[in-house]
């Protein structure tokens, strides 16, 4: 009986240089399209900042923060934050903003608040700390019917 002989298997391959050199040519065409986009900081342009005064602006020198009974916290007849709020962040953003145009404006920043009789003192320790957070230093308090 004879015996088949069996055909020697080729080893299959996978030819690597091509494909490292396609790899090569990819990398090389993302970096150079990548260099050809203008960069955001290569682009001018101004933003809108401050301007410093070189003499001292006409403006209210002060903001009067009226409490009311209910815990309405209310400044040129404008109510802000609720009276639940556990901080009144709206009143902050606002005294910040006066604070920035009164340093603009080489004016000291001030602030009257002025508690009704029946206001709960825990309102009016939240709008001292928003006066805090804007950083505003002067802080006088009014009683009675004075505004």
């Amino acid at each position: 009986m004879a015996q088949l002989k069996k055909k020697p298997e080729e080893k299959v391959s996978i030819p690597i240089a091509p494909m490292i050199d396609c790899v090569f040519l990819l990398l090389i065409y993302f970096m150079v399209a990548a260099t050809l986009q203008k960069q955001e900081a290569d682009i001018s342009f101004q933003l809108p900042g401050t301007v410093e005064q070189t003499e001292p602006l006409e403006m209210p020198d002060e903001q009067i923060i009226e409490v009311s009974d209910e815990g309405q916290v209310v400044v040129n007849d404008y109510a802000y934050d609720s009276p639940e709020a556990s901080r009144f962040m709206e009143l902050a953003s606002m005294l910040s903003r006066f604070k920035q145009a009164s340093d603009a404006n080489q004016v000291e920043a001030l602030v009257t608040i002025a508690p009704a009789d029946g206001a709960n003192h825990q309102t009016i320790v939240k709008v001292m700390d928003a006066v805090s957070l804007a950083g505003i230093k002067g802080v006088n308090f009014s009683f009675g019917e004075e505004f």
